[in-house]
């Protein structure tokens, strides 16, 4: 599975948003930034795109940010991966040789088999459950 930089920072920011869901403050674009390594200017961008599919809402002024707008338990990975890349229908697959080819279409049709397990997986895990995984990952480092 190929994840582009955009898609695996959307994710960042949105596991660091479910971690501060229900907070009275929004969360600073610096913060994520500084926390993880992301570029601020293109974390602009990212959050402007889920903002635009209404998944984050953002909080404008000295003290703003961005806030989950459901909570994590309701958002799934596969939803964000689809805002940042798109559905797996809009790419289709596509096939440098004949189309006609009956290996051809068996291969086309093996890997949308995978491509729909994939999704399936990717929307049964949701922003609750990475951070349960974040926080898991967070304890072991501090108990050696």
């Amino acid at each position: 599975m190929r994840v582009s930089a955009k898609t695996e920072y959307a994710c960042i920011a949105m596991v660091e948003l479910a971690a501060h869901y229900g907070s009275s403050e929004p969360v600073r674009i610096r913060r994520i930034a500084e926390r993880h390594d992301v570029p601020p200017r293109f974390l602009v961008q990212i959050l402007l795109q889920l903002k635009g599919a209404g998944l984050v809402a953002s909080v404008r002024g000295a003290a703003g940010g961005y806030h989950l707008v459901k909570p994590p338990q309701d958002i799934s990975l596969g939803q964000v991966m689809e805002v940042i890349d798109g559905s797996p229908e809009e790419k289709g697959q596509t096939s440098s040789a004949s189309p006609e080819s009956p290996a051809v279409k068996v291969l086309m049709q093996t890997w949308k088999e995978v491509s729909d397990v994939q999704r399936k997986m990717l929307e049964g895990i949701s922003l609750a459950n990475l951070l349960e995984r974040a926080k898991a990952q967070d304890e072991q480092m501090y108990h050696i």
